[in-house]
């Protein structure tokens, strides 16, 4: 950003390439979208409620109250009726936006001092005749690991800038943590029942997230 803030990363975990769009915030900034190279993807309100969610199927769009707004399936992925994507465009800040136009097409542009870059994160799902749709991957171990730690770490970050705006006091260390990584925990726990990994790792991760 023109702030010096870090707006994109883009990184590999284990088979698969990974983009996350933060916020401009120099301080735990929030995760905005985070797109994936398996085909599923996330944009999140800037209250960190879910605005758009894809997958190698299709996807759905959602008001800030959890309602959803539209519905579409990718053209010839699935053997029942289909319903079309019209092109969607949202801005995630003034910054940074994305253009939902195929499952191949899906652009994030970042603008910034008259100068823009453009990233294509979409992907294509090659399916013959009459097979069927695999089932929609699911996070490894080390993913949940990684999602878990960054939200402990962001945790860490606010308890210290706590204890830095009120160094005499220890009400600092009894304040909630803020609401936006309040619910990325309840999600990765929910990713995490979803998941076919073991009891005890499991355990681990709810212990990361809620320490």
């Amino acid at each position: 950003y023109p702030s010096g803030n870090l707006a994109i990363i883009i990184t590999q975990a284990t088979d698969q390439m990974i983009c996350i769009v933060q916020e401009d915030e120099l301080k735990t900034p929030r995760i905005r979208a985070l797109f994936q190279s398996d085909g599923r993807s996330t944009c999140y309100y800037p209250t960190g409620d879910e605005w758009i969610n894809m997958s190698v199927q299709g996807g759905q769009y959602l008001d800030q109250a959890g309602n959803r707004v539209r519905r579409w399936m990718w053209p010839n992925l699935s053997a029942g009726p289909q319903v079309p994507l019209s092109p969607i465009f949202i801005s995630l800040n003034r910054h940074v936006g994305v253009r939902i136009l195929a499952q191949d097409k899906i652009f994030v542009s970042f603008l910034a001092m008259g100068r823009q870059a453009k990233f294509n994160m979409g992907t294509q799902v090659q399916v013959s005749t009459g097979s069927q749709l695999p089932p929609p991957a699911r996070l490894g171990e080390d993913e949940l690991l990684l999602l878990a730690f960054r939200v402990r770490i962001l945790q860490l970050f606010d308890r210290m800038r706590g204890c830095l705006n009120f160094p005499s006091s220890e009400q600092w260390n009894k304040m909630q943590p803020p609401m936006y990584l309040m619910t990325q925990a309840v999600k990765i726990l929910e990713l995490c029942m979803a998941a076919d990994i073991s009891d005890e790792l499991r355990s681990s991760i709810k212990a990361i997230v809620n320490a």
